[in-house]
């Protein structure tokens, strides 16, 4: 299994959403980021965070709220953004850094 820190410092992509159960907003971009995910195939990955089950990665970040998105790629934050967003403009961010 790939470790987070592989995942993030890869060539490839990488979206990670910073999540909560309890949160109704990440709940609505589930089947958004499912979508997605489905249309960019392996041009990038769209890993989830569970921010209560993984503290130290939110802090490690700096996620204050949820959801928060960061793209990264080769190990560089490349775009980041909290709050719900649109699933036409994560496609477009995302497949901006796909070259």
């Amino acid at each position: 299994m790939t470790s987070f820190n592989e995942l993030i410092n890869s060539n490839t992509p990488v979206l990670v959403d910073f999540t909560a159960d309890w949160c109704g907003p990440c709940q609505m971009m589930t089947p958004v980021l499912q979508e997605i995910a489905g249309e960019i195939g392996e041009k990038a990955k769209i890993i989830k965070v569970d921010v209560d089950k993984n503290p130290q990665a939110a802090d490690a970040f700096e996620v204050r709220g949820v959801p928060t998105f960061i793209l990264f790629k080769k190990g560089e934050i490349k775009w980041r953004h909290s709050g719900a967003v649109p699933g036409i403009q994560l496609k477009e961010v995302i497949e901006a850094h796909c070259s």
